[in-house]
């Protein structure tokens, strides 16, 4: 075996690491919600536990999940991006099928699988950011050079979000447009050109809340709960007495009030108002910054696999980042009466078996980013090691006589450093965007 051959074998042998501080941070929040889904729960129905049993069950399927996907090479999972957008619309198809949707209160986001029901748009968000991570890698340089490049995604989000408002599932239509305008910022689209089509979306958005008298009533109950306190206001009024009860420490772990059957959603889209009345204004504070370090930590990790190259495995961090960060933001703004109601759970904490269960997955798929940047690092330590000891050879053997090259190896070493010199790529290299670089 050559010197080559077994440098190579060397380098591949090279495993990575899961990042810590990724990992730490989800199991640190997925542990609060555990507790929380427990207590918020418990007098939901005669069963004290029911809630917290279905919620473990879910946390451990979103487990194995995650380890599976952890285990899958990245570059595996870009062969088939089109064939996990066809599941994106085949996910929100099926819901209306007679037999396997399923709807409740008046909506069809379900689909029934026996023993549960799954809610098919949690799934489509992490198949529609491993997609669009897969397009803007493939389309970088005219995504940034042209409009029809620009415009596809914009295309493929547009009937996603048709399919979403026939359900109808407003809040998840507009986290995935946000998902998407930020994406094909981070992705080198001019923020000039995406302006445009937002603005003319914009109507259209406005005159849906306007011409339903369900979306109306959330905004004018967002704006003022007190007016109706009993009627449209009532879910938010209550959120606003438990967190104003909660003062700086809280009133305990179990001792909330409000969840006893006060707050509607007290275990899933309201159980952020239950953590600040038991735990108070610093446990609130302890979760954001959990919530921080998560987010961060993934846009940091973007930044370093966009400036090694791999932009795949970048923009996968960036579309999760923005996922936790817009849907962590709608929730905690929903509670505390800064935005109208939306429908969207706390990621990693609030009980729901689908977002538990992707969300999950999606942790799985960012920890396996930072496991191929971490080995990616390491093998090119490695990698300039071995040049410098090929470099520290080369230095002993200089002033050695030469041996005579033949004329076929001359001719081979000029074209090589005519081909060097002329580049590969037919296309002017593309820029990338630092976002400011982190030390």
């Amino acid at each position: 075996m050559d010197d080559y051959s077994r440098q190579a074998t060397r380098l591949e042998a090279i495993g990575g690491s899961y990042d810590k501080w990724l990992l730490g941070a989800a199991v640190a929040l997925a542990s609060i919600g555990i507790v929380m889904v427990a207590s918020s729960s418990i007098a939901l129905t005669q069963s004290p536990f029911y809630y917290l049993t279905r919620h473990l069950i879910f946390i451990a399927i979103g487990v194995i999940l995650a380890a599976v996907t952890m285990r899958v090479e990245l570059k595996e999972i870009e062969k088939y991006n089109q064939l996990l957008l066809l599941g994106c619309f085949a996910l929100l198809i099926v819901v209306f099928i007679p037999g396997l949707g399923s709807s409740v209160n008046g909506a069809q986001r379900w689909i029934n699988l026996g023993f549960s029901k799954f809610q098919t748009v949690e799934a489509v968000k992490v198949l529609y950011i491993v997609w669009l991570s897969s397009y803007l890698v493939r389309f970088r340089d005219e995504v940034n050079a042209t409009w029809q490049a620009m415009l596809k995604p914009v295309g493929v989000v547009g009937v996603l979000v048709v399919l979403l408002l026939l359900q109808p599932d407003f809040g998840s239509s507009m986290l995935l447009l946000g998902i998407t305008t930020c994406m094909l910022v981070l992705g080198g689209a001019q923020i000039t050109r995406i302006i445009l089509p937002v603005l003319l979306l914009l109507p259209g958005l406005i005159a849906l809340v306007i011409f339903e008298p369900y979306r109306m009533r959330r905004v004018t109950s967002f704006m003022d709960p007190w007016q109706d306190q009993l009627g449209s206001g009532y879910q938010l009024s209550n959120a606003l007495m438990a967190i104003g009860r909660g003062e700086w420490t809280g009133v305990g772990l179990g001792a909330s009030i409000q969840k006893l059957n006060y707050l509607p959603e007290s275990h899933t889209d309201f159980i952020f108002s239950v953590i600040a009345e038991e735990l108070g204004f610093l446990g609130v504070c302890g979760i954001i910054s959990l919530y921080v370090l998560l987010v961060g930590r993934a846009f940091w990790l973007g930044m370093r696999c966009i400036e090694m190259r791999r932009h795949f495995a970048g923009y996968i961090a960036f579309g999760i980042a923005l996922w936790i960060s817009l849907q962590t933001f709608v929730s905690i703004g929903v509670n505390l009466g800064m935005l109208p109601t939306k429908g969207l759970t706390l990621p990693l904490i609030s009980s729901g078996g689908s977002s538990v269960m992707m969300t999950c997955v999606a942790m799985g798929l960012l920890l396996r980013v930072s496991y191929e940047y971490n080995r990616a690092v390491r093998r090119q330590e490695v990698r300039e090691d071995l040049d410098g000891a090929e470099l520290d050879v080369a230095e002993v053997h200089e002033n050695e006589p030469a041996e005579p090259r033949s004329e076929t190896a001359t001719a081979v070493a000029a074209a090589m450093q005519s081909s060097a010199a002329r580049g590969t790529s037919r296309m002017q290299q593309r820029v990338e965007p630092t976002f400011g670089r982190i030390a």
